[in-house]
């Protein structure tokens, strides 16, 4: 297993934990700014107001992308199995 190999393994590791966190973490953060904007808005600065909506977003957005992020990380372990053998070289 060489330098190169490990340095690859762990960008790829990476780039799809940041591929698969990406859809929830845009629809809390929309939903965020959203709740912001109306919050300044009609003035009303409650703290709690924000968490409610962002969860059941966060939910509903689990639910929406929960398969495909499923593909993405089977996809990512099928490839890190498939290089068991170069890894024992």
């Amino acid at each position: 297993m060489s330098f190169e190999f490990i340095i690859g393994l762990g960008r790829q590791a990476i780039e799809t934990m940041l591929l698969i966190s990406l859809p929830v973490l845009m629809v809390s953060m929309i939903v965020g700014l959203l709740i912001s904007i109306f919050q300044s808005v009609t003035q009303i600065q409650e703290m709690t107001i924000t968490f409610v909506p962002k969860i059941i977003m966060t939910f509903i957005s689990l639910l929406i992308f929960g398969s495909w992020m499923l593909t993405k990380l089977i996809d990512f372990m099928r490839g890190i199995m498939e290089s068991i053998p170069l890894m024992v070289r």
